[in-house]
């Protein structure tokens, strides 16, 4: 036996050795051919590569002139070849154009938001649904993408927060790796693969008051802690580009900023690829303030870090005069080039620069379909089920009333930056539920035009196809355009009279089924007290209407599980689950609630903590939360040992027994504590997670291995550290749950 395992570690290593010599040789050949290519360039070759801009359509002349590197949202593949031909065969030296574009969550079959992707809690399915992504943007010639956007965000205002994968670095790590290794495949040369790009770097969802574009103020531990750790996790799955933010950081506009760009991103993290502007940001460095004039701002991105602008010219006008000038080395535009080439070395752009669509599959084929559908299915997050009114039974069902106004909104179930998705391929809630049931049993009356309506016109017959109806799936929430980029809200209730339309129905005495379609968390608390079943549905993308008809009616348990925490109003923004303790935190003894204490006996002494008088300190719904149509038990917490030194795995866990009648995936959740820090710690942080299937009556044993390591943070000299001391960790279902195992480290 000992010799078999030598064997089989001999055989490994030797593996790995072949592997990173093939990976050697591989990039010393490229790195050859880049450098050899670079000496034949001129300075206006050289800053071609620069360059990247929006469209095809008269650019024959840049292109020939090697003026030109990347092309975006050119999708018309006869153009785009056409292009491509002009480039390699009548440019001076055949440089190949990267034809880019925004497939954001699906291309033209379009998936959940990326934040109803993170509520499904399954890094393996999200990289199967971005690798069919990139298939059928590759049949329209695309192969560079602007995503996964990984912008941590704990503040459902911002209306980006729909492009992103919620609060937690560790689950927003999780599912940016899955979607970056999804696009790029094996090898960014195969036939299927798209350049990923990690956006926005870095903080953009830390915007102060929720408003797109606006200023951010992180401090430097908190940005290495909480907002960097996903681009962390880009790096090391090889991502090949980076964009920087639009936003400032700290006074620094990010386009400009060379703390970021060069040295934490290349100096300390050793990213390989290339960094592209966001939208005309390099110019915006005027706007802010940071830069006297377009030359200014070229001069001061450029050398920071950012290696490609995007849309704006201030690369173009300027970067040439300023090499002859000597106000920029040669050498800094050389290093640009390098990595922008070796890139596209290591794209195959310049053996396979044409697309031919015969070689892919048809788009919207029914395998995508079928991915579409279950990626939706799993992003579905039960959030209220009373008397277990769910999952409805269509024997006992005579007539069912489908009504509001994202019951059959083709195109709001697609959700924010489709581009390329189309609401003739949607199927819609109201045509599920019609197909499943038969139309004789549905009456659909959408009671409102628009999730903005602000008239009752359409409530009376709302009202009378509740009082025939047995059950009332109503379909609320809040149109696609009012999330997204510059889409932010104040006031993230119900737009428009949904909370009055729920009162009317609820006084009809008929079950209430409510589904929410929603780019971000939804404040209607009081008006969910009408509300005998929730199911949050994000923007589930082309197939929604299926994937919420299996769970509506039990072919499929609800598993998703909340990407970020749902405040109980507004003003309790920001509110996450990895909250610092304080020196006076809240608990349900000390908060004294204002409408509930007489005045004469309402002491603020008395309640003297972190608490809001109003609203308390705890959210409507916690991260990590997701009801089930089963229950499960936890038992058996255990750590492997008490005591672990630097550097040790530690080792946990747990029995999860499917104790209801319905087989079910579940998300075992497991968060840590240190108690004691060098600066203070989270009262609790998502470590690891593990979703598992476990038929009715069975149990699954759950294991998880932490290293040490990743129990670390940046201390006050922005080292990052594991302190020695004492720490508290607990498995559950979601954040809301008590540390109950105790261990120390050495």
């Amino acid at each position: 036996m000992k010799k078999l395992i030598h064997l089989l570690l001999v055989l490994t290593l030797f593996q790995f050795t072949c592997s990173t010599e093939k990976t050697n040789n591989q990039q010393a050949a490229i790195d050859t051919r880049v450098n050899a290519l670079i000496k034949q360039m001129t300075l206006d070759e050289k800053i071609g590569q620069l360059i990247q801009k929006n469209g095809a359509a008269g650019m024959d002349s840049l292109v020939r002139a090697g003026a030109l590197s990347s092309v975006l949202n050119e999708i018309d593949v006869l153009a785009q070849n056409q292009l491509q031909r002009v480039a390699m065969e009548e440019s001076r030296l055949g440089i190949p154009l990267i034809f880019a574009r925004d497939v954001i969550h699906g291309f033209n079959t379009v998936l959940p938001i990326p934040l109803g992707q993170a509520a499904t809690w399954n890094p393996d399915l999200v990289k199967e649904g971005a690798a069919m992504s990139a298939t059928e943007a590759r049949s329209s010639g695309i192969r560079w993408t602007f995503s996964p956007m990984i912008d941590v965000t704990r503040d459902p205002r911002w209306g980006r927060i729909a492009e992103g994968y919620g609060e937690d670095p560790v689950l927003t790590s999780a599912m940016g790796v899955a979607t970056i290794k999804g696009y790029q495949g094996e090898e960014l040369s195969g036939k299927n693969s798209m350049l990923a790009c990690a956006k926005h770097f870095a903080a953009y969802g830390a915007a102060e008051a929720g408003r797109d574009y606006h200023t951010v103020a992180v401090p430097e531990n908190e940005l290495r802690d909480v907002y960097l750790p996903p681009f962390k996790a880009a790096v090391e799955a090889e991502a090949g580009t980076f964009m920087a933010a639009f936003n400032e950081i700290n006074g620094i506009p990010a386009t400009g900023n060379k703390f970021l760009l060069s040295k934490v991103l290349r100096d300390e993290w050793n990213f390989k690829g290339f960094v592209v502007s966001d939208w005309e940001s390099v110019r915006q460095l005027v706007v802010h303030g940071y830069a006297h004039d377009n030359k200014d701002a070229a001069y001061k991105s450029f050398t920071a870090g950012c290696d490609m602008e995007m849309a704006s010219t201030c690369y173009e006008t300027y970067l040439k005069e300023m090499v002859n000038s000597g106000v920029v080395g040669e050498e800094l535009i050389n290093e640009a080039v390098r990595d922008i080439l070796t890139i596209k070395f290591k794209m195959g752009l310049f053996e396979n620069p044409y697309t031919n669509p015969d070689d892919y599959p048809a788009v919207l084929n029914d395998e995508h379909k079928q991915l579409s559908r279950n990626i939706a299915r799993e992003s579905l997050v039960l959030l209220k089920n009373e008397s277990a009114v769910l999952p409805l039974k269509k024997d006992n069902i005579r007539k069912v009333a489908v009504i509001g106004p994202l019951a059959d909104a083709p195109h709001d179930q697609l959700g924010t930056w489709i581009f390329d998705g189309n609401k003739a391929n949607s199927t819609t809630p109201l045509q599920a539920i019609q197909d499943y049931c038969g139309k004789d049993k549905v009456i659909y009356a959408p009671g409102m035009d628009i999730s903005r309506t602000m008239n009752r016109t359409g409530f009376a017959k709302a009202i009378d196809a509740a009082k025939q109806s047995d059950v009332v799936l109503l379909f609320i929430g809040e149109e696609s355009i009012l999330s997204g980029e510059s889409h932010c809200r104040a006031d993230i209730s119900l737009p428009g009279l949904q909370e009055e339309l729920i009162t009317e129905i609820a006084k009809t005495g008929k079950p209430i089924v409510a589904v929410v379609m929603a780019g971000r968390p939804l404040t209607f608390e009081e008006s969910a007290k009408e509300l005998d079943a929730i199911l949050y549905a994000w923007h589930p993308g082309t197939m929604a209407g299926p994937a919420v008809a299996d769970v509506l009616f039990g072919q499929e348990s609800p598993s998703g599980k909340l990407p970020v925490t749902f405040p109980r109003t507004v003003g309790q923004i920001p509110i996450y689950y990895a909250q610092k303790n304080s020196g006076k935190p809240a608990s349900d003894e000390t908060w004294e609630r204002m409408y509930e204490i007489p005045p004469e006996a309402f002491q603020l002494s008395v309640g003297n903590t972190n608490h809001y008088i109003d609203y308390g300190f705890k959210p409507w719904f916690p991260f990590g939360y997701g009801l089930s149509y089963t229950s499960f038990e936890y038992s058996n917490q255990k750590v492997e040992k008490a005591v672990y030194n630097l550097g040790d795995t530690i080792k946990f866990s747990v029995t999860v027994v499917n104790t209801g009648k319905t087989d079910a995936k579940e998300v075992v959740q497991l968060y840590v504590r240190d108690l004691v820090g060098s600066r203070t710690r989270p009262v609790k942080q998502l470590e690891d997670f593990k979703k598992v299937f476990i038929a009715a009556g069975d149990s699954a044993e759950v294991d998880f291995s932490v290293p040490t390591n990743s129990l670390g943070f940046h201390d006050q000299e922005m080292n990052y550290v594991t302190e020695s001391g004492d720490f508290l960790a607990g498995i559950g279902s979601n954040s809301d749950l008590e540390l109950n195992i105790q261990f120390t480290i050495k």
